[in-house]
This record gives structure tokens, C-alpha cells and sequence, in this order.
């Protein structure tokens, strides 16, 4: 392990724990998974050992805090890149995620859930990631559909993350992309009540849901934001163009950086993803500056003017 970096990297407190998670997260969604899934069919199952490195170079360099998921097929990956990286498994937190399955009319997509529900789909998940225990595991979407997940609901599905959790398969649970409605609803049975959620969250997009992050906040669940990047790679037009390149002079930082701490700053978990050294690097040193607070404000202030939603865009009401 002499090649591992040593970083400092600050830590969230789980809501009603004691329970450190690692303020910033790699992902292994997004592009990560598609360059996976567009080998070509015989293999697109198989270890894709570009990927595995990706991971491995990720915690040499500092992260310890990796998320994957079912959907993503990229749990044996993960798997791979810890033994690369050789990293004791104590000193690595993992989230991991149960789909409900997926269908878009408008890209005549139809994808059923893998298994029957959670509880199956983390013993899976426990063999592919070859560990006795996953960290954090969260219900993926609140879009469940009777002819993709066989009549299972979402309340269905909490208590069996409840009974996981219980049995010790998984240390903590909790949601993504669900809006306060849902969650109520999970709120008003649950034994274990959820102590994360995970959403789109960017400056074009600080709630995913009307009033998410204030609900989240009331009820003692921690934010995780996915897409934090989005005004770099998947909205360049929008006006954050014109003001992340003063704050970038002002701060000798680059726009990235700029865009994680404002996140992090408010009380939220980056999660970010990238196959370049410098970029890893530059994602765990988000914690040696801070934002005046006036720059935080020009960012929010200057996002709420353009709204962009990069996923999951039946929020709106709209065909994904």
C-alpha cells in the first residue's frame, strides 16, 4: 500500500449515528457504467478491467467512499479496483442501490427489476462486491411500476431493507430520487427511518423535487448530490459560464472545485467521478479553501436563473 496518497478528507455524520461517511464520493454510474455497457453483447457482463483501474486509481489517490449500484452492472468493478488498490475493506465505505426497474415511452425502453425486491438483490450484490456487508444501501428510484417489479411496492421494499439492516447485510439505508410525498409515506412505517437521500442537485437544479432539501433537513436525513458537475459537462450554456471563471482566478482553484465546495458548503455530499488523476485529485481537495460567502450566493443566485434537470425528468411531469 506505499503507493496509496494520503489525503485529508472531511466527514458527514449519518443523521442519528455515529456513523462517519466521507464528504465527497466516487461514482460509478453515468459514463462509467456505459463504457461498460457498450462492449459488445458476449462480453458486456464480464470485468471491465478499465473501469476496475479507474476505481483502484480513485483510492490510491485518497477516495474512500465509492458508489455503485445495481443498474450500473458495475458491482464486480468495485470489487476488483479494492483488491487493486489494497485498501482494507474497514477503512472503505460503499453505497450500494436497488432498482425498481425503468421504462421510457419515449426511448421505448422497458427494463424489469433485476430481482424480487431489496433483500434479494443485496445478496447478490454482497457476492458480486465480494464483502460481508454493504455501508449504505438505498432504493434507487420512487417510480415503481407493477409490471416491472411484480406488485412490489415501495413500503414493501423499505421493510426489506429494514430486515437487511437487521440481519447486519447492510449498516445503513435510505432513498434516491424521491420526492417528499414518497418518503412520507416510507416515514409513516418504517421501524428504521431513511438517513440518506440521494438526488440530482446542481446549481440549475437545488431541489429535485419542490421543497426536497428543506424536507430532507426537517427530518434529519442527509443529503448525497449526483450531477454536481452538470453546469461543466451537461449545461455549459447556462450563465454560470460567465461567473465560474472569476471565482476560478479569485480562488486558484479550477471550476470543478469551485462547483463541489459550493456544494459541500451546503450541508450536501458531492459524489463525482472521473478516470484522471488530476481531476481525482483536484475532487479531494475541496476541503484546504472556502467560499466568501457572497461568491456562494452569485452561484445560487446565478443558477436559479436557468433550470436544467438532467435525469429523472418525470419529476417534471415529462417522458424520460
Amino acid at each position: 500500500m506505499s503507493d496509496l496518497k494520503q489525503v485529508n478528507v472531511e466527514y458527514f455524520t449519518i443523521p442519528g449515528t455515529e456513523v462517519k461517511i466521507p464528504a465527497v464520493g466516487y461514482g460509478t454510474g453515468t459514463k462509467a457504467q456505459w463504457s461498460k455497457k457498450g462492449r459488445e453483447e458476449s462480453i458486456r457482463h464480464t470485468l471491465h478491467l478499465p473501469l476496475a483501474e479507474d476505481v483502484a486509481l480513485a483510492i490510491k489517490r485518497g477516495f474512500r467512499h465509492i458508489d455503485t449500484a445495481e443498474t450500473y452492472t458495475t458491482h464486480i468493478e468495485v470489487a476488483h479496483g479494492i483488491k487493486l488498490a489494497d485498501v482494507p475493506r474497514d477503512q472503505l465505505f460503499i453505497t450500494d442501490k436497488f432498482s425498481p426497474g425503468f421504462k421510457s415511452k419515449a426511448r421505448n425502453i422497458v427494463v424489469k427489476a433485476h430481482t424480487s425486491g431489496p433483500y434479494e438483490s443485496i445478496k447478490v450484490a454482497l457476492k458480486e462486491l465480494e464483502t460481508e456487508y454493504i455501508d449504505l444501501y438505498l432504493i434507487h428510484s420512487q417510480f415503481f411500476h407493477d409490471e416491472l417489479t411484480g406488485n412490489l411496492s415501495i413500503t414493501d421494499a423499505w421493510k426489506q431493507l429494514e430486515r437487511a439492516q437487521k440481519e447486519g447485510l447492510v449498516r445503513n439505508i435510505g432513498l434516491s430520487n424521491f420526492d417528499k410525498e414518497n418518503i412520507s409515506e416510507i416515514l409513516k412505517i418504517a421501524e428504521i427511518k431513511p438517513k440518506v437521500l440521494q438526488i440530482e442537485f446542481h446549481p440549475y437544479l437545488p431541489n429535485q423535487s419542490e421543497g426536497i432539501i428543506e424536507f430532507a433537513k426537517q427530518n434529519d436525513i442527509l443529503v448525497e448530490a449526483y450531477g454536481p458537475l452538470t453546469p461543466l459537462f451537461r449545461a455549459k450554456e447556462g450563465p454560470l459560464a460567465q461567473v465560474l471563471p472569476k471565482l476560478t482566478e479569485k480562488y486558484g482553484k479550477t471550476e470543478g472545485q469551485i462547483l463541489l465546495r459550493s456544494v459541500y458548503e451546503q450541508g450536501i455530499l458531492p459524489l463525482t467521478t472521473s478516470s484522471n488523476e488530476q481531476r481525482i485529485d483536484d475532487a479531494l481537495d475541496i476541503f484546504s479553501f472556502k467560499l466568501d460567502k457572497e461568491d456562494l450566493d452569485l452561484i445560487k443566485k446565478t443558477g436559479s436563473e436557468f433550470k436544467f434537470r438532467g435525469f429523472f425528468k418525470t419529476f417534471d411531469g415529462e417522458e424520460d
